[in-house]
């Protein structure tokens, strides 16, 4: 090709390029009124001020397109020395269409919604996100590209006004639930997002490319902030709790009372502590019947290790249930003792956190906990004295957290956990040194890392873990490869959760999705994965599949997703036999599950997904179906109900060991699970809230075998104990909650609870509820009230 012929296909790319990845900026005015936010803009700051965000561009699913005028947005910021003050204005060509359903904080809904992304770094690695939807309902998240924390939880104003063209939204967002540097002019990321939820449409103010997969780096700014100077962030949350609990035996009155400090450091660094913690009415944990070798995962539902952790949560090492979770001992006890009594938990003495970032980039964090001593009561059964034995010592956990990010789409980070316990328990120190790096214009990404874990127990020993990683991450057509090595003594189970050591891993992913919606299709990813994975002493296949999925959005906003897992080689499990270097077969396998989601919009919805997995073992296959009818009955009340059924027919599985024998069980499994929630929102501050949970689920053994060392199994008729099992557990919370000031909460909850298992399998499900309202069922009724203080507030006052 003639050089004369690539200037005008430079230009074009050039001009393109520039076009799309151009930033938008706002000019925030200085205001000395007070703005009231009353979703009027009445104020004069509002009328005079001329620097109008608008001209705002289609998000999903035509990525690209122009909002039409009848859906014009325009936003206008103030800021004094406290605060940032936002006001939208949502023309709708159809106000009495606009979706404005009720629910409580941090829960979407169908609603239509308005949203502020706020970065104080301008770095593109960290939002702070601000929504309201039309209903008034707050939602907001700590944002990364890979994640959004709507556990973490800022204190701010909001107000929405209905209007006869629209909606209005009115914003205060005090500098205390944002982080930023101290320089005395401020440019920060921004980008607005309206959400018409009818039509199911996203627009933001600056463009969002998705051929490009940063979002945050594709952000707008904000200028014209100058000489503020924040108030002091400190605020106290104190708080107060009754309990009554009663069950079949006792019954029990408890009071306690604490407090919170939120302190800030500097503009970017804030510490949080909790004294004499108080967890009660967090939500239950989803007991099961867990006949696998690894142990249950938890969900964290306490507060303090959800809100604003995303720091400590980089390279994926922390785990925090570890801290106040089970014992990590059982006691010796002779043939002729029992114990009596093992705590389920250690209790939390307290525990402090300090994170922020610099103007640099440079993330920093720091998690302490502490717990403490805890004992199991030993009972003689001959001389019928009791005594007390340690299994959980006085302990202190560590986490810290260097994070430096650069060029607004790259990082690397240092995270260390630490536990150490008193006395002659294990110490534990892991550390992980991780890099993501990605190109100027998002195209591809090189990321992975190295951890290290070293224990101190009566043998000492280390081991390592890594991985590699690369991606295309612009365009239709996307690809990633990934290789992963664990060496067998690598362990951060102390203030971590890991299964699967002594393994290599290669993995491979090839995808296509559309960028704008087809005659038939809103949205459309077919996806391509490959894995295989080798225990690194023997060499032997541990994992290996191909999985294609698809997941596509229909123009009536159904949503599909087809997926198959197709297993076509032998394998081995290096896991089920409980015993180091012992592997059972697994045979060829192929499995899918097809899933359905009817339009959330609408009042009556429904999602079916059914499942299978066929091995090439004679009659061993797994089915399942989950079902989840919806109804939202009007904008206040809605009822959901999920049951998720699972059948094992001839699934092989560890059972016991008998002498130097390792006990295989050919089984039959079934898995009952229902969900029930509903809610009654009485504005937007109050709701009644309703969370049921029934669970059932059996294993009954047909055969039992012998496992040998080639992973064989050879049948075993001597064995004749009974390892059956059957589970019912049952949880019932009903709350009411009032945020009756910002930050500022009263909640009434009462909880019922019970379990029941037996070695005696009952396949009847109305006997199995009876059995479990049959048994020892705790009741508890709890009031708690926490009050947000503002430092400055009382310091004004005084």
């Amino acid at each position: 090709m003639h050089k004369s012929t690539y200037l005008p296909i430079l230009f074009l790319f050039i001009f393109n390029f520039t076009a799309n990845s151009q930033k938008k900026s706002l000019i925030a005015k200085s205001t000395t009124e007070i703005i009231t936010i009353d979703g009027k803009f009445s104020e004069n700051s509002w009328i005079t001020n001329t620097e109008v965000a608008t001209d705002f561009v289609m998000f999903e699913p035509d990525n690209g397109k122009q909002i039409s005028a009848d859906k014009k947005t325009d936003i206008k910021v103030l800021y004094d020395n406290e605060a940032l003050y936002i006001l939208a204005v949502m023309h709708d060509n159809a106000p009495e269409k606009i979706q404005k359903e009720v629910t409580k904080r941090d829960v979407f809904g169908v609603s239509d919604h308005f949203s502020v992304s706020i970065n104080g770094f301008n770095d593109g690695q960290q939002d702070f996100r601000f929504y309201v939807s039309a209903a008034g309902v707050q939602m907001d998240c700590l944002a990364t590209e890979d994640n959004e924390d709507f556990s973490w939880d800022g204190i701010w104003e909001s107000k929405v006004g209905l209007t006869d063209f629209g909606w209005v939204v009115e914003m205060k967002i005090p500098y205390a639930a944002l982080r930023f540097s101290n320089a005395q002019k401020q440019t920060w990321g921004l980008n607005f997002m309206r959400e018409i939820k009818r039509d199911v449409q996203k627009y933001t103010w600056n463009r969002v490319d998705t051929k490009i997969g940063a979002v945050i780096a594709q952000e707008g700014t904000l200028e014209g902030i100058e000489n503020i100077k924040p108030p002091i962030r400190l605020f106290f949350i104190p708080y107060t709790s009754a309990y009554y609990q009663e069950d079949d035996f006792t019954a029990d009155r408890t009071v306690k009372a604490g407090l919170d400090i939120k302190y800030g450091i500097s503009d970017s660094f804030t510490l949080d502590a909790i004294l004499v913690p108080d967890f009660g009415q967090t939500k239950f944990d989803n007991a099961i019947l867990n006949l696998e070798p690894f142990e249950q995962k938890l969900a964290e539902n306490r507060p303090f290790f959800t809100e604003g952790t995303n720091l400590f949560n980089i390279g994926n090492i922390f785990y925090s249930r570890r801290i106040g979770g089970s014992p990590s001992t059982e006691p010796t006890i002779a043939a002729n003792e029992e114990i009596t009594k093992y705590p389920s938990s250690v209790d939390l003495i307290n525990a402090v956190k300090v994170s922020g970032r610099t103007e640099n980039g440079l993330g920093i964090g720091f998690l302490n906990g502490i717990t403490e001593k805890t004992y199991a009561t030993i009972l003689n059964n001959d001389t019928k004295q009791t005594r007390k034995e340690v299994i959980q010592p006085l302990t202190n956990y560590n986490v810290l957290v260097f994070d430096q990010r650069f060029r607004q789409n790259s990082s690397i980070s240092f995270v260390n956990t630490n536990t150490t316990q008193n006395g002659s328990f294990r110490d534990a120190n892991v550390s992980a040194l991780l890099f993501d790096l990605s190109t100027k214009a998002n195209s591809y990404n090189l990321y992975g890392d190295f951890k290290y874990s070293a224990i101190n127990d009566i043998e000492d020993y280390n081991g390592f873990k890594s991985s590699l990683n690369f991606a295309k991450t612009i365009g239709k057509y996307r690809y990633a490869f990934s290789g992963r090595y664990t060496s067998k003594e690598y362990d951060n189970n102390d203030l971590g959760i890991n299964f699967y050591t002594n393994y290599y891993n290669f993995y491979t992913n090839l995808s296509y999705r559309i960028l704008n919606p087809t005659k038939t299709f809103n949205t459309f990813k077919f996806f391509n994965e490959f894995s295989v994975l080798y225990d690194i002493t023997t060499g032997k296949l541990q994992e290996g599949y191909y999985k294609p999925t698809i997941k596509a959005t229909s123009k009536r906003n159904h949503y599909y997703e087809l997926s198959f897992n197709i297993s076509p080689f032998e394998t081995f499990d290096f896991y089920e036999p409980r015993s180091y270097g012992r592997y059972l077969q697994v045979p060829k396998s192929i499995g899918g599950y097809l899933g359905v989601e009817f339009n959330r919009n609408n009042a009556f919805t429904f999602d079916f997904t059914p499942s299978f997995t066929k091995y090439d073992q004679g009659g061993r296959i797994n089915y399942g179906l989950a079902i989840g009818p919806k109804y939202r009955v009007n904008d206040k009340f809605s009822v959901l109900l999920v049951i998720d059924y699972l059948h094992k027919k001839n699934d092989i599985g560890w059972v016991d060991f008998k002498n130097s024998d390792i006990i295989i069980a050919n089984r039959n499994r079934e898995i009952l699970q229902n969900d029930l929630t509903g809610k009654y929102a009485i504005n937007n501050k109050m709701t009644l809230n309703l969370t049921a949970r029934y669970y059932w689920s059996y294993s009954d053994n047909q055969a039992f075998f012998t496992l040998q060392d080639n992973g064989d199994l050879s049948q075993n008729d001597t064995y004749t104990l009974n390892r059956n099992r059957n589970f019912n557990s049952w949880n019932f919370d009903l709350s009411y909650s009032w945020w009756f000031a910002p930050g500022s909460e009263l909640s009434v909850l009462y909880r019922n609870y019970a379990q029941e298992g037996s070695r005696n399998v009952e396949k009847r499900l109305n006997t199995n509820l009876k059995n479990v309202f049959d048994s020892n069922m705790t009741n508890i009724l709890s009031v708690s009230v926490r009050y947000f203080i503002d430092y400055n507030v009382i310091k004004n006052k005084f």
